[in-house]
């Protein structure tokens, strides 16, 4: 086997890229970038029950999405392809024929009933169900009556008696298995599709790859791979089992956690950045040395050390997410965040597809109030809701400021202010302030939060002057009027 590292990503297309698929592939791809090798996808795509139209596709559009970049695969070939597992069912039987000319895989007549009845009366018996052997040694005289009942055989992997497996792995260092563990496995099913742990030790050892890293659930299947390549007097490749990823509450995430949004597509129709999604996911498992949490991909290639990965399970923090994509969003240039924002306000029915200038304008001005605030693009459209509403629903804080004893001094002079402007600008408006603060020798909060609840309906917000600037003169003085004769 050659000494470059050489590392895959195996999806199946079976629906949207997972976060935990993602992980997978990004350790993968950052393994491969940090010692100079190759990232191959292979897609493995034999389920094909469980195969949906376009999951293929969808899955490579949003790894290009996150920014992972791979060296072989189905879409752009490579030296060891076909990079589809349907595609090489050739190359497959042909290691099938061996195998069984050897006498290491057998063909097992043995119907779905027979199967789950056999199970059924182990675990009746205390035990842990696994094929018995039965039919591990047919008579010709047996294998022509099955044949002549017209049943398919599935092919098993006759598995070697009294044999310990054991792999050093890249996290959890040495791992060990008996051969008594398990009963002969399918190889092939009945409709001649091999199963995922022969044709996944036959793919790994004939596209030279040299290290393996997927989710710990892998753990019990590596011995069977073991297997094949034992069979064949082959090497197998560096193994490396990386943790659960659990939710807040310390359970395993799960597809029914709706809490907690698990498939990348979501992140990116939120509007979530691509490089603050793989910053995020990168630290599921895996720890930089030092405090420092934000990193580049380039950075992440440099400093990815597989000896860092840890052996407790990752928690999803999704708050933790939200803070991190708020970083990225704040270095991000007002142009992009109006690019991730404004498709939101659009899509609420708050926006027009086709605004004028005058409008554009208008609503770069008010996302451009939140860009330091923002968590995620979609959270735009609550953020900006006091732009969008006519009337004000004055929640508990917001009336407590209002029954202020000098609240209708202070809207009443800052109103009489705000009728005198001519030229309506932020500059203007915070004269209109100063000059209202020394009408009524009021100031400070005093001052500023009965004019920002009366104008917002909020007692937290953006920059005041620039927020009453974009409402406009008749909102403003609406609202104004309008608490006037509430506190009145």
């Amino acid at each position: 086997m050659t000494k470059k590292v050489r590392v895959r990503y195996a999806p199946s297309p079976t629906g949207h890229l997972h976060i935990g698929n993602a992980r997978t592939a990004l350790f993968n791809y950052l393994y491969a970038k940090h010692l100079g090798g190759s990232f191959i996808i292979r897609t493995e795509d034999t389920d094909a029950k469980r195969n949906v139209e376009g999951g293929e596709e969808s899955q490579l559009n949003y790894l290009k999405w996150l920014g992972i970049k791979w060296d072989e695969g189905a879409d752009i070939g490579g030296e060891y392809g076909p990079y589809r597992q349907m595609e090489r069912l050739d190359i497959y039987q042909k290691y099938v024929d061996e195998l069984l000319e050897r006498g290491l895989a057998y063909k097992c007549y043995m119907t779905e009933e027979e199967l789950e009845q056999e199970r059924e009366e182990q675990r009746a018996n205390g035990q842990v169900p696994k094929y018995s052997g039965a039919h591990r040694d047919l008579t010709e005289e047996q294998i022509e009556q099955f044949e002549a009942e017209g049943r398919q055989p599935s092919i098993r992997f006759r598995v070697p008696d009294q044999k310990t497996y054991t792999f050093q792995d890249i996290v959890r260092e040495k791992i060990t298995f008996e051969s008594s563990d398990f009963g002969d496995w399918v190889m092939v099913k009945k409709n001649g599709i091999p199963t995922y742990n022969f044709a996944v030790a036959i793919d790994d050892h004939l596209m030279e790859i040299s290290h393996v890293l997927r989710g710990e659930e892998h753990i019990s299947n590596t011995p069977k791979q073991m297997m094949i390549f034992d069979a064949f007097g082959w090497e197998p490749p560096q193994y490396g089992h990386m943790t659960l990823i659990l939710n807040e509450n310390r359970k395993k995430l799960s597809k029914r956690d709706e809490h907690i949004l698990q498939f990348i597509e979501q992140y990116k129709n939120l509007g979530y950045l691509p490089e603050a999604l793989f910053n995020f996911i990168a630290l599921l498992g895996w720890s930089p040395v030092g405090e420092e949490e934000i990193f580049t991909q380039e950075q992440f290639i440099e400093i990815f050390d597989p000896e860092r990965l840890s052996t407790s399970p990752a928690i999803f923090d999704p708050a933790k997410l939200k803070w991190m994509n708020n970083q990225y969003i704040k270095q991000a240039s007002l142009e992009e965040v109006v690019e991730l924002s404004r498709p939101h306000l659009i899509a609420a029915g708050r926006l027009s597809e086709n605004m004028d200038e005058v409008t554009k304008q208008w609503a770069i001005d008010v996302i451009r109030l939140y860009h330091d605030q923002l968590s995620y693009g979609a959270e735009i459209v609550e953020l900006t809701e006091l732009f969008f509403k006519e009337d004000i629903q004055y929640d508990e804080d917001a009336m407590n400021v209002l029954k202020e004893e000098q609240v209708p001094e202070v809207i009443t002079g800052f109103l009489s202010q705000f009728e005198q402007i001519e030229q309506l600008s932020p500059d203007n408006i915070k004269a209109a302030i100063k000059a209202t603060q020394k009408e009524t020798k009021q100031k400070g909060k005093k001052l500023f939060m009965p004019i920002r609840v009366a104008t917002t309906g909020q007692v937290h917000g953006p920059e005041l002057p620039n927020a009453i600037h974009l409402l406009g003169p008749e909102i403003v003085k609406a609202r104004l009027n309008n608490v006037l004769s509430l506190i009145k």
